[in-house]
């Protein structure tokens, strides 16, 4: 058994959050070294029963089902204890422990910008997103998004359009593309960029997976741009996210009655930074040079 199978067989622990992931792995060092232990430690951190009868019988069938995906050509697997792991999201709270890659993985330690929206996009909305993304990522960022529809999709392809460097990250497993519509953009973003999950490649579609892997998304990069952002949005989860992680927030403005971009106004009460164009962006990070 190599050291890979033990941090899968550790990820399919029924129920378990990456914060009580972490507090495992911090105190047996290894997830070889958590299977290996004796009971009595498992219940000196006080694990649940289902925890404990998981630790003692782990499903082998569902590591085997991963190996298998990960030996496929362009499938990779970071774990924390990677040196290729992106050093800006392991400096967030609870990082994912495991990140499944299709496509080039060492994109995820490149300079991110994450691009967000609405998935209900205006074609003006999308126009503002590829524009920005395309001239960002000719100025050298990768831009990283969730490969919704609108605002997300329309980022995406900007990148593709320019060096082709971008990263979605999703809220599933990558045996699935969703939404179904994005499976030629997906196709695309896995040829020059990334598309990148915490979830194991089988993980089904479920609500709170994309409210979860929203925190990937402002954790990879050094800034969020909202676009289009209603008032109740994933994207504005995703700026809350950027500013726990001390990460710069941007929004782009528009008129007081569309009720599209009442989420974007909101942040830039709260202080985020309005942006017109790229220059306002650029402004707020001193160390990148044109």
């Amino acid at each position: 058994m190599n050291a890979e199978e033990y941090w899968l067989a550790l990820v399919h622990v029924p129920r378990l959050k990456p914060i009580n992931f972490l507090q495992i792995l911090n105190h047996f060092g290894n997830p070889r070294a958590v299977f290996e232990a004796d009971p009595d430690e498992w219940q000196a951190l006080k694990l649940s029963a289902d925890v404990i009868n998981y630790l003692q019988n782990p499903n082998w069938y569902l590591v085997e089902k991963d190996i298998r995906w990960l030996a496929q050509q362009h499938h990779h697997l970071l774990t924390l204890h990677d040196s290729n792991y992106p050093p800006l999201l392991r400096e967030i709270y609870a990082p994912p422990p495991l990140l499944f890659v299709q496509g080039d993985y060492r994109l995820l330690s490149s300079r991110q910008l994450a691009i967000v929206g609405t998935r209900r996009s205006s074609e003006e909305g999308k126009q503002i997103a590829w524009k920005f993304a395309q001239a960002l990522s000719h100025l050298g960022f990768s831009i990283t998004s969730g490969m919704a529809l609108g605002i997300d999709g329309a980022s995406h392809r900007g990148a593709l359009a320019a060096t082709g460097k971008t990263i979605a990250v999703v809220g599933h497993g990558l045996n699935q593309i969703y939404p179904p519509q994005h499976k030629m953009l997906a196709q695309k973003i896995i040829q020059t960029g990334a598309i990148v999950s915490e979830f194991t490649p089988d993980t089904p579609i479920k609500r709170e997976h994309f409210l979860r892997r929203n925190r990937i998304i402002s954790g990879l990069s050094l800034g969020t741009l909202l676009i289009e952002t209603p008032e109740r949005s994933g994207a504005l989860s995703t700026a809350r996210s950027a500013i726990e992680q001390g990460r710069e927030v941007f929004a782009v403005p528009s008129s007081i009655h569309n009720p599209l971009t009442k989420g974007c106004h909101q942040m830039i009460k709260n202080g985020a930074k309005l942006v017109e164009k790229i220059e306002d962006i650029l402004e707020e990070l001193p160390s990148y040079k044109l």
